[in-house]
C-alpha cells in the first residue's frame, strides 16, 4: 500500500496520474485565501520512506505512465534531490513519460536554465503555478509571497527550457473593489508569460479564510462578469484553456486564440439567461 497523509490535493489534469507525497505541506503555507496546507507543518519527506512507496506503486502499478508529485511546490526541493527521484522513478517505471509537480516563481527561479533542462530531460515536464492575479498590490494583500513579474520570468524560462506550464488565476480574489483592475491585469500578465495551459478558477472562502480588510466577495454573476473581462482582453497564440473547476459557474474550454469568440458567446448566453444569482455566490459544491 502506498502511503498517503491528508490532506492530499492535486490538479483536475491529475486525476490518472499516480501520485506520490514528496513532502507535507506548503513552504510558503501564508496566503490568505488558500486553506488547502493550513493544518499542515511543512517537511520533507525522508528519502527511504519515499523511495519505499515508489517500489510499492511500481509493484502495483508497473505500466503507469503519468506521476505527480505532492504536496505544494515540489519545485522548491534542491535540485540534486528532485534529480535523485526522477532517476529513480524512471528506473522503476518502465513507461513513465511524465512527472508533474506544483511550483512558483520564485522555485522555478533558484533553478539554472541547465538545471531545468536537466529535469525535464529526466521527464519532469508540467509545471503547475498559481500566478492568482497580475495585479501586485492585490498579490501583497492576498499574501502570495511572490511578484507577478517574478511569475512571468519564471514561467518564461522553464517553458525555454522544455517545461510546459500551467498557469492558474483566481476569479473574484480582488473581491468588487478590486474586480476590474484584477481581470485587466491578469489579462496583461497572462499575455507577456504565454502559458501553454491556463486554468481560470473561483475563488470560494471556504470556513476559516481570513481576507483583506474591506474584501466584499462578488457574486456569482459578477464571476463570470470578470472571467468574461479576463478572455476578452487575453491576447494568447498558443494556449489550452480550462475553466471547468467544479468552483466555476460556467464550464469551459477551448485553445486560444481560436476558441477565444466562442468561449466570450458562451459566457453572454449565460449573464444574458438570468440563471445567475446576482446577490451571493450561487450553489456552492460541498468538494473545491
Amino acid at each position: 500500500m502506498i502511503n498517503y497523509r491528508e490532506p492530499l490535493f492535486r490538479p483536475p489534469a491529475e486525476a490518472d496520474s499516480l501520485i506520490f507525497q514528496a513532502a507535507y505541506g506548503c513552504p510558503h503555507n501564508c496566503c490568505r485565501f488558500c486553506m488547502m496546507y493550513k493544518s499542515v507543518r511543512y517537511s520533507v519527506r525522508d528519502k527511504h520512506e519515499l523511495f519505499a512507496d515508489f517500489e510499492e506503486g511500481a509493484r502495483l502499478y508497473p505500466d503507469a505512465s503519468r506521476i505527480f508529485l505532492a504536496d505544494g511546490d515540489v519545485m522548491v526541493l534542491p535540485f540534486g534531490m528532485l534529480c535523485e527521484y526522477l532517476e529513480r522513478l524512471g528506473s522503476l517505471f518502465p513507461q513513465l513519460a511524465r512527472v508533474n509537480v506544483y511550483a512558483n516563481g520564485s522555485s522555478i527561479l533558484d533553478k539554472t536554465e541547465e538545471q531545468l533542462r536537466e529535469l525535464h530531460r529526466l521527464k519532469l515536464n508540467t509545471v503547475y503555478v498559481g500566478l492568482e492575479s497580475g495585479d501586485e498590490g492585490l498579490l501583497k494583500l492576498v499574501n502570495k509571497g511572490e511578484t507577478a513579474g517574478n511569475m512571468v520570468r519564471a514561467v518564461k524560462t522553464a517553458q525555454a527550457c522544455g517545461l510546459r506550464c500551467s498557469v492558474m488565476a483566481l476569479a473574484g480574489l480582488g473581491g468588487r473593489g478590486h474586480s476590474e483592475i484584477h481581470a485587466l491585469k491578469t489579462a496583461e500578465v497572462l499575455n507577456n508569460m504565454q502559458p501553454r495551459l491556463l486554468s481560470v478558477l473561483r475563488f470560494i472562502e471556504v470556513p476559516g479564510t481570513v481576507m483583506f480588510k474591506g474584501y466584499e466577495a462578488v457574486s456569482e454573476y459578477e464571476a463570470v462578469l470578470e472571467i468574461r473581462k479576463l478572455i476578452e482582453n487575453l491576447d494568447l497564440e498558443k494556449t489550452v484553456f480550462r475553466a471547468n473547476h467544479a468552483s466555476n459557474p460556467v464550464p469551459l474550454g477551448g485553445r486560444f486564440p481560436q476558441d477565444k469568440g466562442k468561449l466570450i458567446a458562451e459566457l453572454d448566453y449565460m449573464l444574458a439567461s438570468r440563471k445567475l444569482d446576482r446577490k451571493g455566490p450561487g450553489p456552492v459544491p460541498f468538494y473545491l
